[in-house]
């Protein structure tokens, strides 16, 4: 089984991203996971206004920040239960772009996060002339969406670790779970 380094990633590094690395964790995969918008973004009270924050403020400061606002409001639409969660595997939300970090596959959770971090390795010159395997999946930012979206990455991630050659055998892979899942997989491989 390949021992393989994974990034999961979202925009704000909070639902989705977050619970696919809780999921893959449990696995006993060695995963990261981050974000690649400007800002934090959380719904508000009102959809014109979302609670914004810096990537690197942690999650118990955003989680205390939502319980003053209006806890009964944030407790309702579930978001002080994701933070919670959030707070216990890592302490912060990380910003891709700012990563030093070499991964074999980077997961993105929504097309525009895939186009972003395609981008990022476009503007960088490769040093290492590492491969690394750039999958979309398509997942909703919602939180039953993102459980369902943490099961799917999780099989996937299995099916990757279980190839003696992934390089060689990504593409059918991907082939295969996209006839399975009814999503469809946009994927590319980049370079360090």
């Amino acid at each position: 089984m390949a021992d393989l380094y994974i990034a999961v990633v979202c925009s704000s590094n909070m639902n989705r991203s977050m619970e696919a690395h809780a999921f893959l964790v449990k696995k006993g995969f060695k995963v990261k996971s981050f974000g690649t918008g400007e800002k934090v973004k959380l719904p508000g009270a009102s959809a014109d206004r979302p609670n914004c924050y810096e990537f690197g403020v942690p999650y118990d400061d955003i989680y205390n920040d939502l319980l003053e606002k209006d806890k009964t409001y944030y407790t309702q639409n579930g978001l002080l239960h994701m933070l919670d969660r959030n707070r216990r595997i890592k302490p912060y939300p990380e910003k891709f772009q700012i990563s030093t970090e070499r991964f074999d596959v980077i997961i993105t959770c929504e097309e525009r996060v895939y186009d972003q971090v395609i981008e990022w390795f476009g503007s960088k010159r490769s040093v290492y002339n590492q491969p690394v395997h750039v999958i979309n999946i398509d997942i909703q930012d919602n939180h039953e969406e993102a459980t369902i979206g943490a099961f799917l990455i999780s099989d996937m991630v299995t099916k990757m670790a279980q190839s003696d050659d992934l390089d060689n055998d990504i593409d059918e892979l991907l082939h295969d779970f996209e006839a399975k899942c009814h999503r469809p997989i946009l994927n590319c491989i980049m370079f360090y």
